[in-house]
């Protein structure tokens, strides 16, 4: 008997990112409060997060996620509205900030958790850009406010790590968890016979 997968998640960016290690699985979103509590450090939020939303939702197999950008300790979750998204990107300007993924995995009697850091350094930007990418309307759902599988790849000067991470998911580490807790990986060639 095969285990279901199920990606606590309504994130598109994972759902795609997830397909691409040839699971089956089904997304069920989970109803879990991601506000930061007094004195948290990013990794703790993102591993708590991430595990809360694995816990949220039933089934053999359940991946949560949970996705933040920290600069000089400040955690940077989505923007409240285009104002904020700008401060944002005003604060990145520049500089290197680190995109963190905590993973958990929860099936029935295991709990696997993994926090995945990734540094991403930013042009220096000019109102014009900023105006240009805020117009596109890609900043809005986004941790920091910026899309590296889109046009914020424009923005991005450098990274150093994980390039999945960034967009929300880093698949190796993933894959690995995802083998440790039974869950079996195929080809996409296999995937598509099925």
């Amino acid at each position: 008997m095969s285990m279901q997968l199920v990606l606590a998640s309504g994130s598109p960016r994972r759902k795609e990112l997830l397909s691409h290690l040839g699971v089956d699985f089904v997304v069920r979103i989970p109803q879990v409060d991601e506000s930061v509590k007094a004195h948290e450090l990013p990794e703790q939020y993102v591993r708590r997060v991430a595990s809360a939303k694995a816990e949220a939702i039933g089934g053999d197999v359940v991946l949560g996620a949970d996705t933040c950008v920290v600069l000089d300790g400040q955690i940077y979750g989505k923007p409240y509205d285009l104002k904020h998204a700008e401060a944002m990107l005003w604060d990145f300007s520049g500089k290197v900030h680190t995109v963190m993924t905590g993973i958990a995995i929860q099936t029935r009697n295991l709990l696997l958790r993994e926090v995945v850091r990734t540094n991403v350094e930013f042009v220096s930007l000019d109102q014009s850009l900023v105006d240009w990418y805020l117009n596109l309307g890609e900043s809005s759902d986004k941790a920091g406010a910026y899309a590296l599988q889109g046009a914020g790849s424009s923005l991005v000067k450098a990274i150093d790590g994980s390039h999945s991470n960034v967009i929300g998911l880093p698949l190796v580490e993933t894959a690995s968890l995802l083998t440790q807790a039974g869950v079996t990986l195929r080809s996409s060639s296999e995937s598509n016979k099925l």
